[in-house]
């Protein structure tokens, strides 16, 4: 990954008359990252985001993009081009076929043939809707209206992706196909900002994490890092023969902190303090003892665990 940075906001704020709906945010995204931006309904994440799209002015705090300073009070046309936004209600003319709609697009930014109609084909192809190019937009589902957004967002070829809840509302497999999409631009080079409720997405895809609370970044790193620093490994021990054996051992090893039966089956989760030699040591220390183990399933807690838990503790 490039040691270049994408986006730099400095003490970025936006207030909404008695509302200050981003406070005080400094952010820094490097190219090449996908960078994951969650938080609940009212955080911030959308107003950020349409700050960085140029679509909503700061009231106060400065924004970089590629290094280079986004002033509203003057046109940036190149820096602008250099913008790919998705807000999560933009509207499709549903009278249009796909290709005329994309073409639309690629005229607004200039694009002229022979490189509009090359640019056209690759675009179809990377969201899977080359054979529906002659299709009316009426008459797509919603995970393919969704994939011709994204593929209207990069028509010009820009190196900064803005994704405000891209995957709202799509079925599991319309969210697979686009987690595969951005995954396809990631490797390109595209430097990737999306927000989400789907964290299970985010893990998959992320390089990195924000967490937003009321306006303010509260958490800001590798998403290695957080795992690392807020994720507390588990592991899942099942046994043919009664759980008590169990127990006892596993309060007399220094590393266990607490375990819990799972309900129906004769399994204890375990919350572990130790890397995996140390889970190695525990589970050969089980064996050893003699109690018959069918399971040993070292996990750690998800993303949306340590989302959960950041809340309670700024709650608090």
């Amino acid at each position: 990954m490039s040691s270049k940075v994408a986006v730099a906001t400095y003490g970025l704020t936006k207030q909404f008359e008695r509302q200050i709906a981003v406070s005080d945010l400094d952010l820094t995204i490097q190219t090449g990252e996908v960078y994951g931006l969650i938080g609940p309904n009212g955080a911030g994440k959308t107003t950020l985001i349409r700050m960085l799209a140029t679509a909503e002015e700061p009231t106060v705090g400065e924004i970089y993009i590629n290094g280079e300073r986004l002033l509203f009070n003057q046109p940036s046309p190149h820096l602008k081009r250099l913008i790919g936004y998705l807000p999560d209600d933009f509207p499709l003319y549903d009278d249009l076929t796909v290709w005329d709609y994309l073409e639309y697009f690629a005229r607004l930014y200039k694009l002229r043939n022979p490189h509009r109609t090359r640019r056209l084909h690759y675009v179809l192809d990377l969201v899977q809707l080359s054979h529906k190019r002659n299709s009316l937009i009426a008459t797509l589902s919603r995970g393919m209206k969704q994939r011709l957004s994204l593929a209207r967002t990069i028509i010009h070829e820009p190196i900064l992706l803005l994704l405000d809840e891209p995957v709202s509302g799509l079925d599991p497999i319309a969210r697979m196909q686009f987690r595969e999409i951005i995954r396809s631009l990631q490797e390109a080079g595209m430097t990737i900002l999306i927000s989400s409720h789907v964290l299970s997405d985010l893990a998959e895809l992320c390089t990195s994490i924000g967490i937003m609370e009321l306006g303010f970044l509260v958490e800001s790193a590798p998403l290695a890092e957080l795992y690392d620093r807020l994720s507390r490994q588990q592991i899942l021990i099942s046994t043919l023969g009664t759980l008590e054996p169990l127990e006892r051992h596993l309060k007399e090893h220094p590393g266990v902190r607490h375990a819990e039966v799972v309900t129906g089956q004769n399994t204890l989760r375990v919350n572990f303090d130790g890397d995996m030699e140390a889970a190695a040591d525990l589970l050969r220390s089980l064996i050893q003892s003699g109690i018959p183990i069918t399971g040993f399933n070292p996990t750690r807690e998800d993303l949306e665990t340590i989302f959960l838990k950041l809340g309670h503790q700024q709650a608090s």
